[in-house]
């Protein structure tokens, strides 16, 4: 039987469209999705993303394990500051993508993917065997709310005891009578807040918000406006862009990998960064009226040269956008190419990523 978030039975409230999403029952609508879509362009959207996985890691050694198992170099991190990274297998591909967040020296929280979550946990305290850490799973009493828009902000300080973090900072915070831990991230592109609560608050806190935002335009949002939102903004979706077989080098993501630290899989991404990945991953848009979808094949000089891994209707941009996994050297951007859509070619142009650039501000 499904799981279901502390959030479902305000999602049944709202007459949210409830679908099985990675084993949980999650709203994929209320209204239509590009009216959701747009208020979190415009205004300001609130998700449910309890369903995700945080896990605590403990311990005088903590830094050092994360560093040797982590993809990017966490040097740059000190307490209160959070980073986006990947966790890498031996052959270099992804075990999961996830964010790392300092508490203290010896303190840290990940936030996994939800379907990862036992697999994360058990290749982590597999590698963490003998080397003075401490790991616990908090999924099940963490919620997470995601708040993300231009007003956001506003929404936030209404309701906030405290200054908010600058981007990918994170505080502790008292909001709306729920403690919380604001973090000033997303997945939008948009400015915005995480924000993570013990399981038994998140509908006072869920409510505090809606009430807080209607006023400035605040709306519900389900799992198909988070879709169309993060891949506006070119991120990555653990399973299309990135897996156990995909390298975040051959995803596009080579600011989250170190070339010089050593880690699990390192070696592959070194020679994967000095000779080029077999593989890379191209944003595109059809210059034609289509909706590309995943694993549609994309053709490049009359030969067949890869698939889309996410594709979709850009409410934003008003055409069929996507991203594709192609063999190397593939396409470059302004290249056209085409997009098998339905048995039909689609023409195409490789454009540079992200299709909608971070308008997020930092305060």
């Amino acid at each position: 039987m499904p799981n279901r978030t502390p959030l479902y039975e305000e999602h049944v409230k709202l007459n949210g469209t409830i679908v099985d999403f990675a084993g949980w029952e999650l709203p994929v609508q209320y209204t239509r999705l590009i009216e959701e879509h747009e208020a979190t362009r415009e205004r300001a959207g609130l998700f449910d993303i309890c369903h995700m996985g945080e896990f605590d890691v403990k311990g005088n050694n903590a830094f050092e394990f994360l560093q040797s198992v982590l993809s990017r170099d966490l040097s740059a991190l000190k307490p209160g500051r959070c980073m986006y990274s990947t966790m890498l297998n031996e052959r270099g591909g992804c075990v999961d993508d996830l964010f790392v967040y300092m508490k203290a020296l010896d303190s840290f929280m990940l936030v996994v993917n939800a379907a990862n979550i036992k697999k994360d946990f058990d290749w982590l305290e597999a590698a963490a065997r003998g080397r003075g850490v401490s790991l616990a799973d908090r999924s099940g009493d963490t919620a997470k709310l995601d708040l993300q828009g231009p007003q956001a902000a506003a929404i936030m300080r209404s309701l906030c005891s405290a200054d908010l973090p600058s981007r990918f900072g994170f505080i502790a915070a008292d909001v709306a009578g729920v403690e919380t831990l604001v973090s000033r991230t997303g997945y939008t592109g948009e400015d915005g807040f995480e924000l993570y609560c013990e399981s038994s608050r998140a509908v006072a806190l869920w409510r505090a918000i809606i009430e807080a935002g209607s006023p400035l335009g605040l709306l519900p949002c389900g799992l198909g406006a988070r879709d169309t939102l993060r891949l506006e903004a070119a991120y990555s979706l653990y399973g299309h862009e990135l897996s156990d077989d995909i390298s975040p080098v051959e995803a596009g993501l080579r600011f989250a990998v170190s070339a010089t630290k050593d880690y699990t899989g390192s070696d592959v991404i070194k020679k994967q960064l000095a000779k080029g990945a077999p593989r890379q991953s191209v944003a595109f848009a059809l210059v034609e009226r289509g909706v590309p979808r995943d694993g549609c094949e994309v053709v490049v000089s009359g030969s067949p040269a890869g698939r889309v891994t996410s594709g979709t209707f850009s409410p934003t941009l008003k055409k069929g956008i996507g991203l594709a996994l192609l063999n190397s050297p593939a396409a470059s951007i302004g290249d056209s190419v085409s997009v098998i859509i339905r048995n039909r070619p689609y023409a195409a142009e490789i454009v540079a990523r992200p299709f909608i650039a971070y308008r997020g501000g930092s305060k």
